[in-house]
């Protein structure tokens, strides 16, 4: 493959030294907001947890579902701004970012953080990140109509704020290479074209697919909003659940794969070898983007009244999800890996974690996506531990690797590797033992979403408990991360 001389200068001709300190900034900041409300949403977690092991047993059931919903809101929207924060600044290595789209994300964020806290915390919005139709807008009385509107308004800022974020990347993607070769495709047929590096043609795959869930996003909130207006009915609550289901898969795993693109980028930094692009690796990355599209018929197999035939894709479209990951991705991390002279920094033993989190997860939602296993586990706590696998103990290791890659680059601090290695000990020790509780309430049939379980689930009680400690032990392994990586941020602040 040949490259123009003139990629090589083009991102830096086009940015000056203000912007690049700007940009910098810009992304300090957001690394604080992810510090300051990562924990938080922690807290969260435990504070249903505990509620479920009867240590808070006057936590009443409407304000259970409205923390499970700000918590499940609110952990998939920190960690995809994590990463598209982090991936943005790696990608001005390469392509000319607009600054104003990246405050634009940021002030948008902002902003449906507070409306979501208002209609959560304040307002008992307790309809889930899912917010079903027709209980988003019907809530018998639990919640007055404002907070319907002003989560709604959280939901529709945050849509607004991250497509701009999106096409600005994704645009500045295709000025200098073009789509077809940001995805590689001359890679596949054997033309010539410019060397595209595998972090380029993943972050153009995350961005089309996350463009796409935000339409759906987009469409769904015009139902609502012309049935609140009384305009008309949408009646059809199978269509309002693929809209969704649809925008929440894809973002879930846009973030996951935003991460995976930031591991591509910077673990070769610390086994002081090349990732490069292939055929098999553009192959992979451009089956994700067919099938990320129809795997999520696999939220819906409890919709009976679904084509029958949509079940079957969806099964199919998880399986061979999992190959382009599994044989490219998990063995060229290992293969990076293997007899290499790696640092072990905290940043390089938090993404190699993040992708043994990523498999072992993986396994868990191939187990849960079969339509047999499905029919048995999709209302237990097998759910969650899947979902909390990949992402808590996966693609959240892989963005707090990123991030402290970053942070101590801009910063230039010294790293003590014994505190590291401690911290991320604790997150993963606490990580693991907290989801392996969820796998066992799955495999024993408990349900998912009970606000308590009293003693007619005991086993239920006793494993949110023991899950109570595990998630303690991750949780101090979090803030000394949050430490570590603070300090580095105030001195970075002051260098640029």
């Amino acid at each position: 493959m040949s490259t123009p001389a003139t990629h090589d200068a083009w991102a830096v001709a086009e940015m000056s030294a203000a912007e690049t300190r700007s940009a910098n900034r810009l992304t300090i900041l957001w690394v604080v907001v992810m510090l300051a409300l990562a924990p938080i949403l922690v807290l969260l977690g435990m504070t249903m947890r505990g509620a479920q092991a009867n240590l808070l047993p006057m936590l009443a059931a409407e304000r259970f579902y409205s923390i499970l919903t700000l918590h499940g809101l609110g952990m998939v929207g920190v960690w995809f701004v994590a990463a598209m924060a982090g991936t943005c600044a790696v990608l001005r290595k390469y392509v000319r970012l607009h600054l104003w789209a990246n405050w634009t994300a940021f002030l948008g964020t902002l902003v449906g953080v507070v409306l979501l806290i208002v209609a959560t915390l304040i307002g008992k919005y307790g309809a889930g990140w899912y917010f079903l139709y027709p209980l988003a807008i019907t809530p018998k009385g639990v919640w007055q109509a404002w907070t319907t509107y002003t989560f709604l308004s959280a939901i529709t800022v945050l849509g607004v704020a991250w497509t701009v974020w999106s096409i600005d990347a994704l645009w500045g993607i295709a000025r200098r290479y073009s789509l077809p070769a940001a995805l590689s495709w001359h890679y596949i047929t054997g033309k010539k074209g410019p060397e595209v590096p595998p972090f380029i043609l993943i972050v153009t795959v995350s961005l089309i697919a996350n463009l796409t869930g935000l339409i759906s996003a987009v469409v769904m909130l015009a139902l609502y909003a012309l049935e609140l207006a009384g305009i008309t009915d949408v009646s059809d609550a199978l269509v309002m659940k693929n809209l969704v289901f649809l925008f929440g898969h894809i973002v879930v795993n846009v973030t996951l794969y935003l991460g995976v693109g930031l591991l591509y980028e910077l673990l070769p930094e610390y086994a002081d070898r090349p990732w490069k692009n292939n055929r098999w690796v553009a192959i992979a990355w451009n089956i994700v983007l067919v099938l990320i599209f129809t795997a999520y018929f696999h939220h819906l197999y409890m919709d009976f009244v679904q084509i029958r035939v949509l079940h079957l894709i969806g099964q199919v479209s998880s399986y061979g999800l999992a190959l382009p990951s599994a044989v490219v991705s998990i063995y060229g991390t290992l293969a990076l890996v293997w007899r290499a002279r790696m640092r072990w920094s905290m940043a390089s033993l938090l993404m190699y974690c993040g992708v043994v989190g990523w498999c072992v997860g993986g396994i868990g939602a191939l187990i849960d996506s079969t339509i047999a296993v499905n029919v048995k586990f999709h209302n237990t706590l097998w759910v969650p531990a899947h979902f909390h696998t990949y992402f808590l103990v996966g693609v959240v290791l892989m963005i707090l690797g990123g991030v402290f890659h970053l942070s101590d680059k801009l910063s230039g601090l010294p790293e003590n590797l014994r505190r590291s290695r401690w911290c991320t000990a604790m997150i993963v020790v606490g990580g693991y033992g907290f989801v392996l509780m969820f796998y066992l309430g799955g495999a024993m049939s408990i349900p998912r979403r009970y606000a308590q379980y009293h003693e007619l689930i005991s086993t239920g009680t006793l494993l949110a408990g023991t899950a109570l400690v595990f998630i303690t032990v991750l949780l101090i392994g979090l803030l000394m991360y949050i430490w570590e990586t603070g300090l580095r941020c105030a001195v970075a602040l002051k260098k640029v």
